[in-house]
């Protein structure tokens, strides 16, 4: 694939008022899809939602300017989740969805995610032909002044989401009696999160619910997961469940306050769907970075992983095209096919729910599904080329595979959302993977001053 210019593993992202993730780009770039977005004649509309970023202030009316000029109207539907905006894309018959968040990202960074009318991420693509309208010249494209879209609110589109998520949860099961933490991250789902679990029936204990435009994912949410698991051992909680900034995320602790992340949940919900007859495809779709302890559980049980590069587009593409219905991140994105088009932390909480209510047993029984290997990830910043270049770097990550062989694992990547390399281990020998993983790390930084 060629180098783009904007859009990364998950849209466009990047520092607020700065290059590229300006209001200028963001006009750009209503024009650029409004007008890739019509076809036909009927009357063409994009749904736009957001987190609760400062700069959503600044970006929010720029694609509107730019959506309208393309001749779209445009939805506005406020602080709501990532997976929100994807399922009113399809249920207001919209030709196009736009989210505003950074995801976990700190207020700082804010970014753009792009559904198609099917409330599913568009393909690369589709986003570089996109990128290229961005650049090129458009008068002469734009709409008349007779044609241009309109703006307008909607305002139950939280309710909408809240009982579409609802509809998820199985029929006639109830949370009366179940006490959860809820952290909302201080971010898109501040409001719709607890009044999902609430209405269902549980006791809600609400943290992260309190956003002033610089706090989302500020020591709270599925990065920074410690406020939650002490609410959850303060308040005697049967489980705390914490969200990242837009909701797509989804990170869980039990009762003592351990946490479980995502290879736990997609084993789980794995097992419970097979052992109800719904699982598809005969197996589930991660990343490369999942834990090998979930590969061979799965094998033990008959049950594939199909490992894909990172990024939750690249999980739900997979599982398009094997049939799979249930797929996901070690991070906590994860994709339930059979509910929704793009990641619910909320929908995933409610599935892992759902196990416990059935079988009447605590999380700290349920949710440890298998064994996993020692496995260490750690994070090495850098500026301007990347250092996995350099011939020390190479020669030090075939070093480390060889002394690895075939008793773990070694990844080693470059984040699709900012300028650090993921350096990450996993073996039997939790000292040798702590060793090679500390000796790359010094060799990339090396390579990077």
């Amino acid at each position: 694939m060629t180098q783009r210019r904007f859009f990364g593993t998950d849209g466009i992202r990047g520092t607020a008022n700065t290059d590229p993730m300006t209001a200028e780009m963001a006009l750009r770039l209503g024009q650029a899809a409004g007008l890739m977005f019509t076809r036909g004649a009927h009357r063409h509309r994009v749904v736009i939602g957001k987190d609760t970023r400062l700069s959503g202030y600044m970006l929010e009316p720029a694609l509107v300017a730019g959506f309208v000029g393309a001749g779209m109207d445009v939805i506005l539907v406020g602080p709501q989740p990532t997976s929100a905006v994807a399922m009113l894309t399809r249920s207001l018959r919209a030709d196009l969805g736009v989210m505003l968040s950074a995801s976990h990202n700190p207020y700082e960074d804010n970014g753009i995610k792009l559904f198609g009318p099917d409330g599913f991420k568009l393909s690369d693509q589709t986003e570089s032909a996109i990128e290229a309208l961005m650049v090129a010249d458009l008068a002469g494209r734009l709409a008349a002044p007779a044609e241009l879209g309109r703006a307008a609110r909607l305002e139950d589109a939280g309710g909408r989401f809240i009982e579409s998520v609802k509809a998820n949860f199985p029929r006639g099961m109830r949370l009366d009696g179940l006490k959860i933490v809820i952290d909302c991250a201080n971010g898109a789902a501040y409001r719709v999160a607890p009044a999902v679990l609430w209405e269902l029936g549980a006791e809600v204990i609400r943290v992260g619910v309190e956003p002033d435009g610089f706090n989302i994912n500020r020591d709270c949410g599925s990065t920074a997961p410690a406020l939650m698991q002490e609410e959850v051992r303060r308040s005697g909680a049967d489980l705390g469940v914490a969200l990242d900034g837009d909701a797509d995320r989804v990170i869980i602790a039990d009762a003592t306050g351990a946490l479980v992340d995502g290879d736990q949940i997609l084993a789980l919900i794995a097992r419970a769907w097979r052992e109800s007859g719904r699982l598809a495809g005969g197996g589930i779709v991660a990343t490369v970075m999942s834990n090998l302890g979930l590969e061979r559980y799965l094998a033990q049980v008959g049950l594939a992983l199909h490992r894909t590069r990172v990024g939750d587009r690249y999980v739900m593409e997979t599982m398009r095209q094997l049939g799979c219905n249930v797929g996901g991140e070690q991070s906590g994105h994860i994709l339930l096919l059979d509910h929704t088009t793009t990641g619910c932390g909320l929908t995933a909480a409610l599935q892992v729910l759902a196990v416990l209510v059935e079988t009447g047993r605590p999380a700290s029984e349920v949710m440890r599904v298998f064994q996993p290997l020692p496995q260490l990830l750690r994070s090495v910043r850098y500026a301007g080329e990347s250092p996995l270049e350099a011939e020390r770097v190479r020669r030090a990550i075939a070093a480390a595979e060889r002394e690895l062989g075939a008793a773990g694992r070694l990844v080693i990547r470059p984040s699709g959302t900012e300028p650090v390399i993921r350096v990450m281990a996993e073996a039997e020998d939790e000292k040798l993977v702590s060793s090679l993983v500390d000796s790359l790390c010094d060799e990339i930084a090396r390579a990077a001053a």
